[in-house]
């Protein structure tokens, strides 16, 4: 053998029997190694393809879609409860399919998902309630998937379980027939064949003894077949519960609108402040109905919704009076009810609502008038407002209050501070106790506000009133 000619590489005992003067062994054409290493690199290719190109290309757009949600509710591009709760729901339906679900611990794979998407959603904009209710909302969604599947695996199992038994029971040299099998047996004798008689066999037939050929390996394939088939009905369940939110979101101002003709009636006066197509669809709704009432509407300062407001309600045919909010108090007493929008509905059946509602309340609390509060469900916030994870208020740019112009002509440059000796508040909320509310009419019906506890335990869980990942979950 020369030095220079080139050949396949060999193990120690090769070189070993060459240096001995002795003929080395040659291994056979059909394992190769360069064949092998062909073999094992198209292997790691199709490994690679299945495993982890979801994870390499689906994951970074998923990434990126996320990331562009959160730069809208930073810089508050999203009005509207409806409109946040909608996109909400509908990105965290894209993380749960997205998500590669394990064999064990599924649910806890989607919780975990969830609630690391959730994190950063309820971080970016925490003053809309809607984003987290919709987190807690899939995440309910989640456990209650999950535990209807778990409840029917272990129903399964106690089924197989007494089969096993009758089986065992088949095999003692003395076997012990139920009552319903003998039963069963004694009707199929006595009667002539037919089709109720063939259903009644049942029984008979499960009593006889199986034979299998390959039992352990039929058992672990089954196995593997019921986990892996759990774990896609889970997410399909799960997804398809997330698709019904969706569309009770989308619907809630038509079931709403609904229930109008049952609290509206003839001739009657009805006062409301700002804007709110809840209200405005609620209205039309009875004007539908053939019912003729006038509305007062306040002009809700400083954003002047109400203008808008009233603006639609005339295009629809409705008797529109635009009125001032400090003349609320003076036209109160010719009111018969009030109908208000809501941003948010607490645990406690306080209300968070748009600046200068709590003053309605206190006229309506004042004169008798009810006053009513129109909601989603996507509305329903299972938090305390003295929650300190809770922040109820935000303060808006002071230029809806007064103009830049007028405001620096007010700074203090002399002492080199620049401090402002004018302060500009522009809250954006008021918060309305439950004791001045009369009534809720949500998607659901009307409740009164000590009954919304009640329907919050049927749409949240008590183990994600704190949408936080457990310690190591994203590790």
């Amino acid at each position: 053998m020369g030095s220079g000619t080139t050949r396949p590489r060999r193990n120690p005992s090769m070189a070993d029997h060459t240096a001995n003067g002795c003929t080395p062994l040659s291994l056979p054409k059909r394992v190769a190694l360069p064949r092998v290493s062909k073999i094992h690199l198209r292997s790691s290719l199709q490994t690679f393809t299945k495993r982890d190109w979801v994870r390499v290309t689906k994951m970074p757009d998923m990434q990126a879609h996320v990331n562009d949600f959160l730069l809208k509710l930073r810089k508050r591009k999203i009005e509207g409860s409806q409109a946040t709760a909608k996109l909400t729901a509908e990105l965290l339906r894209s993380v749960i399919s997205h998500q590669r679900v394990p064999y064990s611990n599924q649910a806890g794979a989607l919780i975990d998902a969830v609630k690391a998407v959730g994190e950063q959603l309820i971080a970016a904009n925490p003053v809309e309630l809607a984003v987290g209710n919709i987190v807690r909302r899939v995440l309910h969604i989640i456990r209650e998937e999950d535990l209807s599947l778990t409840t029917a695996a272990i129903g399964g199992l106690n089924l197989s379980s007494v089969s096993d038994d009758e089986d065992d029971t088949e095999h003692d040299e003395h076997p012990v027939l139920s009552a319903a099998v003998v039963a069963a047996a004694a009707r199929s004798t006595l009667r002539p064949p037919s089709l109720q008689t063939l259903l009644e066999d049942v029984p008979v037939a499960a009593a006889l003894p199986r034979t299998s050929s390959s039992g352990g390996d039929s058992d672990g394939k089954s196995k593997s077949a019921d986990k892996s088939s759990r774990s896609r009905k889970l997410k399909h369940d799960v997804i398809e519960a997330v698709n019904e939110l969706i569309q009770d979101i989308s619907t809630c101002h038509e079931q709403i609108a609904e229930q109008a003709v049952e609290h509206i009636h003839h001739n009657e006066v009805i006062l409301t402040l700002g804007s709110s197509r809840t209200v405005l669809e609620f209205l039309c709704a009875a004007k539908e109905k053939q019912r003729s009432f006038r509305v007062f509407v306040a002009e809700g300062a400083p954003r002047y919704q109400g203008h808008l407001l009233a603006k639609d309600l005339v295009s629809r045919g409705l008797q529109t009076t635009v009125i001032t909010d400090s003349a609320v108090f003076a036209m109160i007493s010719r009111v018969n009810m009030v109908i208000v929008g809501a941003h948010a509905v607490m645990a406690n059946g306080g209300v968070i609502a748009p600046v200068g509602l709590n003053m309605v309340a206190l006229a309506a609390q004042r004169h008798a008038v009810p006053f009513v509060v129109l909601a989603g469900s996507h509305k329903l916030c299972p938090l305390y407002p003295h929650n300190p994870e809770v922040l109820l208020n935000e303060l808006r740019s002071p230029s809806e209050l007064l103009d830049f112009g007028e405001f620096s002509d007010c700074m203090d440059f002399g002492n080199g501070t620049g401090s402002p000796l004018l302060h500009v508040v522009n809250p954006a909320f008021d918060y309305v106790p439950p004791k001045l509310v009369s009534l809720f009419i949500t998607d659901t019906g009307g409740h009164n506000p000590s009954y919304m506890y009640r329907l919050i335990a049927d749409y949240y869980s008590a183990d994600d009133l704190v949408v936080q990942r457990r310690p190591g979950a994203g590790s």
